[in-house]
């Protein structure tokens, strides 16, 4: 359940928009500094989320107009959007609300991945492309691009897939497939054993960047096997971004609505 909190009496109220680890580590960090009161707000979208410190909410808002009377109604003076980075939508509703409110906004956006030496990669633009390449690079598949798009690849009659999800996926989904229940971060020697074990001849991955789910990247280097990788969509270009928790915090403590630097770094390779 969602708890609403009620308007604040005065200080820094700072919305978190969730769901990942360097959301989990901002709400965290600002749970320990007494100017700030933090609200992270989460999709829903598991059953049972890991909640950070301070207030949460669970649940959308009904739209950019939605976040924005929520973000007036409660007092809101900053607005992080630390959203998963294939979360475009409510990247896209909290840009229109940064306008609609005047609101601060502050993107926490990870560094995407780029391939390494000894990396065999193939990019697609969208999970449907995955789906369409998928057959030409294996024909037993680790698909870790999230329960929620597995309709994408159900018609695949030709392919075993493994996926591991934290819920059960709804249907439809691929006639050949394993699901494993499990919660990360899983480490490489994990990441070794269960590519070996189930002999899996192709990763497919979204460029999610970071460091949490990298390990299945350089296992598959390791052994050799391709992996297929979902570009990430578009986001909005006028939006501030920062690259790390601590240039967030360096932000939210000039007060002034903006950086005095926002650190982004480029994307690196793995090794």
């Amino acid at each position: 359940m969602s708890a609403e909190p009620a308007a604040p009496t005065g200080g820094r109220h700072v919305l978190v928009l969730g769901g990942t680890t360097e959301a989990r580590r901002l709400a965290e960090a600002l749970a320990r500094k007494t100017p700030y009161r933090v609200t992270t707000s989460l999709a829903g979208r598991v059953s049972a989320p890991v909640l950070p410190p301070g207030e949460t909410r669970i649940g959308g808002f009904g739209g950019a107009e939605g976040l924005a009377g929520w973000i007036s109604g409660h007092g809101v003076t900053h607005v992080v959007d630390a959203t998963h980075p294939f979360a475009e939508r409510m990247s896209f509703n909290a840009a229109r609300a940064r306008e609609l409110t005047g609101v601060p906004l502050l993107a926490l956006r990870r560094p995407g991945w780029t391939p390494g030496p000894g990396d065999d990669w193939t990019f697609a633009d969208s999970l449907a492309d995955a789906a369409a390449v998928l057959p030409s690079l294996g024909g037993r598949a680790f698909l870790t691009t999230g329960r929620m798009g597995l309709h994408v690849f159900a018609h695949l009659t030709g392919t075993w897939f493994l996926v591991r999800s934290v819920d059960p996926p709804a249907a439809p989904v691929p006639p050949c497939l394993e699901v494993l229940l499990a919660r990360g971060p899983f480490g490489l020697a994990e990441e070794r054993e269960l590519l070996a074990r189930h002999r899996i001849d192709v990763l497919v991955t979204k460029d999610s960047g970071g460091d949490a789910t990298s390990p299945k990247l350089t296992a598959a280097r390791e052994a050799g096997i391709p992996v297929l990788v979902v570009r990430r969509p578009p986001v909005p270009e006028h939006v501030p971004r920062a690259a790390s928790v601590e240039a967030v915090l360096d932000w939210l403590h000039q007060g002034r609505g903006g950086p005095r630097h926002t650190l982004w770094a480029a994307p690196h390779p793995l090794g």
